[in-house]
């Protein structure tokens, strides 16, 4: 009987480890992404669409608040010609789940848009994160919603 009692306390043990390691790597793994995203607004911050290209999968796709959908290219020709004079994410949350992550936030710009005209934007984004065979994260989906005040 006594061993028995001793085998349930290692088990229980055991699996408040593996509880506790499970959360520390969600933890790690909501914190690498959420920085993930910050090298994203650095990238708009500082108009310099190459510090988000390798963010981005090849099969990458956005879909863009008007409801167009782009991939990966096209997506950086946009950022590319796009001008910020001011840009900012408020609320940012990263919601892991394995090797997938969930990031979502608002998303506030002033500047010029691709097409050369003023913006003032003011939007909701969630944006997917897979982590890839190579260990890399990468954002596979991107969608943006206007925020109606």
């Amino acid at each position: 009987m006594k061993k028995t009692w001793m085998w349930c306390l290692v088990g229980v043990l055991l699996l408040g480890s593996a509880a506790r390691s499970q959360a520390q790597m969600t933890g790690g793994t909501e914190k690498a992404v959420a920085a993930l995203e910050q090298q994203w607004l650095q990238s708009q911050k500082t108009n310099n669409p190459d510090l988000v290209a390798p963010l981005l999968a090849d099969k990458f796709v956005n879909t863009s608040t008007e409801g167009k959908v782009t991939g990966r290219t096209e997506t950086l020709a946009t950022a590319k010609a796009t001008k910020y004079d001011s840009v900012d994410y408020d609320d940012l949350k990263v919601t892991a789940f394995g090797d997938a992550a969930i990031a979502t936030g608002t998303f506030k710009a002033k500047g010029t848009d691709s097409s050369g005209k003023p913006m003032d934007v003011n939007e909701r984004f969630t944006d997917t994160w897979v982590k890839m065979a190579n260990g890399k994260w990468q954002c596979v989906a991107s969608h943006g919603s206007p925020v109606k005040t």
